[in-house]
């Protein structure tokens, strides 16, 4: 099969023939219908970020599909079935697991970082982490659920906890950033949102922002947003992992307001610790999304309650992976998929 291997930061991304993976009793093969291309692949590209599995591996994490041929001890999907695969696939042992937490699990994997990935024809996952898809959702879209939607519903819905009525401000406008303002607004929150790319806010009021801020264009976001909102947001969501962003997110929520922290970076953070305190402010962290949620989240999606179709602004064969990274480096997309 033709697969994008990641040989290691140096080498970077080959396109190859592969032998299609061989399945254990309990696990699935899946075709590959789609893949969303997401920015933590370009962590491991282009900054250095290791992989869990030594390359060369396959890359790719949010993936839908077709079960191709099922383990011996599968019971739960039958071959044809259309499949969503969760990007983190959880053991449901462990004490974090035990109490609810999956997504914070001690011994999960990730599909493209532990295990070879689904920038492929194939992919082979458990049996018992995938999700069946209903026919009314588009199968090649499907595949952003599985990361790009997931992630901001588990954060606005378990982790930031809005409410209707709520003022929301959200701090970067790409992929998971956009879905994030779409899940606060259907939420029934008041959402503005943050970027310096015109484009990306003009998705934003697409997506459900009552208000879009350029930070090119003002002295300070935090102040612009307390004057906004006469003293501050009630929950603030910084969705790109930039330290700086991050102090700004902090300063832009009013008393007794709280700071989700959803972007990713490796940085040291610098915050004035006494505001916490004085201001009873609640600093949370959001990772991934728990097993149970994808059901819910499958089914607003089935409703069009969330819309994944116009998400994917742009599609690209797997020869064509390397466009897909710059299209998202260039800022000119939202969401893309690769389509093996």
């Amino acid at each position: 099969m033709k697969a994008a291997v990641f040989h290691g930061k140096d080498v970077g991304l080959k396109i190859e023939d592969i032998p299609v993976p061989q399945i254990s009793a309990d696990q699935i093969l899946v075709k590959v219908a789609a893949c969303g291309v997401c920015h933590t692949d370009l962590h491991y590209i282009e900054h250095g970020v290791p992989t869990f599995k030594k390359p060369p591996i396959v890359l790719g994490h949010e993936a839908s599909g077709i079960v191709e041929k099922a383990g011996a001890g599968v019971t739960n999907v039958k071959e044809g079935q259309r499949v969503l695969i969760p990007a983190v696939l959880t053991c449901g042992r462990c004490s974090a697991c035990r109490r609810g937490r999956e997504n914070i699990c001690s011994a999960m994997t990730m599909v493209g970082n532990h295990f070879d990935g689904a920038y492929a024809e194939y992919v082979a996952v458990p049996a018992k982490d995938v999700l069946d898809l209903p026919e009314t959702i588009p199968l090649e879209e499907a595949s952003i659920i599985a990361d790009a939607i997931s992630t901001p519903y588990h954060a606005v819905k378990n982790r930031a906890q809005v409410k209707p009525g709520d003022t929301v401000v959200v701090f970067g406008c790409g992929g998971v950033g956009i879905n994030t303002v779409q899940m606060a607004s259907a939420t029934g929150a008041y959402v503005i949102a943050v970027d310096i790319n015109p484009r990306k806010l003009e998705w934003a009021l697409e997506f459900g922002a009552a208000k879009t801020i350029d930070a090119t264009k003002v002295e300070r976001v935090s102040k612009e947003i307390k004057k906004l909102t006469g003293g501050g947001a009630d929950i603030a969501m910084e969705v790109i992992g930039n330290p700086k962003t991050i102090v700004e997110a902090f300063e832009s929520v009013r008393v007794g307001g709280r700071l989700c922290v959803v972007g990713y970076t490796p940085e040291v953070i610098s915050i004035v610790a006494g505001k916490i305190m004085f201001k009873e402010l609640e600093i949370v962290g959001s990772l991934g999304c728990r097993p149970v949620d994808y059901i819910p989240l499958i089914r607003m999606v089935e409703q069009g309650k969330i819309d994944v179709k116009k998400q994917v602004t742009h599609r690209f064969s797997l020869d064509e992976l390397g466009k897909a990274f710059e299209v998202m480096k260039e800022g000119v997309s939202l969401r893309s998929i690769v389509i093996p």
